[in-house]
């Protein structure tokens, strides 16, 4: 598997180069993710499962854990 070299944070993780934002990147068929702070450790994985994940968060079918 080729390594992406598109990578991108969030807006949500303020300006500069920090190391504490995901990163995410893509190929054609494949959503990569990672740390900023670990950038050798990617999660791969589908648009569709991603798009499922999103779509269980948005109904409340996953919510954050309770502290």
């Amino acid at each position: 598997m080729s390594t992406p070299d598109n990578w991108q944070k969030s807006s949500y993780s303020g300006p500069g180069d920090g190391d504490s934002c995901v990163e995410l990147a893509s190929t054609p068929a494949t959503l990569h993710l990672r740390e900023s702070d670990d950038p050798v450790t990617v999660l791969s994985t589908t648009p569709a499962s991603v798009g499922h994940l999103l779509k269980a968060i948005r109904t409340g079918a996953v919510t954050a854990p309770r502290t």
